[in-house]
């Protein structure tokens, strides 16, 4: 066992390269890091902890640490019987059994002291989610920074915190739900949530109390890898992902946690707002503009986070559609150690998927309860959600409101870090 926090290398022969392979092939390492320079977001799992090792060079200003992250989770899901034809023997349960979304590897580290970087492939994807992320951040200061590649937009703190630490195995399903409207389009239907996306951004945190962010991305999303915009026909200018966020962090900056067992004595806050503009070409799809507002705080054993988010989309000109379409939602959540390595959380999430023209939202508490394993870093979650509806006008317009989604739904998952 070595017991070193760190291994430093600056001029190393080749037989000492080879020596120390073997060591990291064949050692464990006690905790890598816990300075606060060194703590880079990358979004899959908190770096500066003790999962794994780390290598760093005796000035600090080249580091370098693998990871991964792997995620399994046993899903049932129950379907009401609206939009299931018994003629085809179609089931009530439905996209139910075992599943693996996650199975991500990638390294992360610091060079020349000023640039933060961060590659990950997800080995259970397909297609341009293969590549999760992989960006580069240069530090002018703490104050001005500019980050390059695919990452998280800035839009929504169910998104942007790390995704080995949410309250819930499940985002809020009125993020992940696309929305609905009253025509039948060769387009995809939009939703409000944004998640990762090819761009550039500004962003910096400043007198240890304000973040902002301010970038341009593709607006195609995590499955596209390419460049594959134009001019926007309508607005004339590029048809991009245009978006920002500002944030207020009383005291100090908040770790992007929902949940973890060694982070039990903090007291943090966070209050944000944040907008984007979505600008599309002359694709028969829509303009979507979308903004929210958060407020997340860790106090001791007790997280609390709430939102709101309302996206407004407009058609492109060459479908001829004059109507413009308004939807929101939100949630609330809790979630307190009832043991050192015992969470217990409940959440409200509601969404108005058939838009403001429509009466009729959706409602759809969910409750969890998680433990992490000592000395593991095995995280299991345990979750159920329930979706109901509510204020429809008629009998047709409460059966549209949830095609697709489950009116059950039950999750266990097994998550590994390293």
């Amino acid at each position: 066992m070595i017991t070193n926090k760190m291994i430093s290398i600056r001029r190393i022969s080749k037989r000492t390269l080879i020596a120390l392979s073997f060591i990291i092939c064949h050692s464990s390492f006690s905790p890598a890091w816990a300075q606060t320079e060194l703590n880079m977001d990358n979004g899959v799992i908190p770096i500066a902890d003790d999962r794994g090792f780390t290598l760093q060079s005796n000035d600090g200003s080249f580091v370098f640490k693998p990871y991964l992250y792997m995620q399994s989770t046993l899903n049932f899901k129950y379907y009401d019987d609206e939009g299931l034809d018994k003629a085809y023997n179609q089931d009530n349960v439905a996209n139910s059994g075992f599943a693996m979304p996650y199975a991500i590897i990638g390294f992360t580290g610091k060079a020349f002291g000023k640039i933060d970087y961060n590659v990950c492939i997800n080995a259970a994807a397909s297609g341009g989610n293969v590549l999760q992320q992989a960006w580069i951040d240069y530090a002018v200061s703490p104050e001005l920074r500019f980050r390059a590649g695919k990452f998280k937009t800035p839009f929504t703190h169910a998104y942007l915190t790390t995704l080995g630490e949410t309250l819930f195995s499940s985002l809020p399903t009125s993020l992940t739900a696309v929305t609905i409207l009253p025509y039948s389009l060769n387009a995809v239907t939009p939703g409000i949530g944004t998640g990762f996306d090819l761009g550039v951004e500004v962003h910096g945190f400043l007198a240890n109390k304000f973040g902002y962010e301010v970038g341009l991305w593709n607006g195609t999303g995590s499955a596209q890898n390419g460049a594959t915009k134009t001019i926007s026909d309508d607005i004339h200018i590029p048809s991009l992902l245009y978006a920002g966020r500002l944030t207020y962090q009383p005291k100090g900056a908040m770790p992007m946690t929902q949940g973890n067992p060694k982070l039990q004595h903090e007291d943090k806050m966070l209050i944000g707002v944040s907008a984007n503009y979505n600008v599309e070409s002359e694709n028969e799809s829509t303009n979507d503009f979308r903004a929210g507002v958060e407020f997340a705080m860790l106090k001791n054993k007790w997280y609390v986070g709430a939102e709101a988010y309302y996206m407004h989309i407009g058609f492109t000109d060459r479908q001829k559609i004059d109507e413009t379409y308004n939807y929101w939602g939100g949630y609330a959540q809790v979630g307190y150690f009832v043991h050192p390595q015992m969470q217990l959380g409940l959440r409200y999430d509601f969404f108005d998927r058939n838009g403001t023209t429509k009466d009729g939202i959706l409602n759809m508490p969910a409750a969890t309860i998680n433990y992490f394993v000592p000395k593991t870093n095995i995280k299991l979650s345990a979750m159920y959600q329930y979706i109901g509806r509510t204020g429809h006008e008629t009998q047709l317009d409460r059966d549209m409101d949830d095609l697709g989604i489950c009116t059950h739904m039950a999750q266990i998952m097994l998550q590994y870090a390293f």
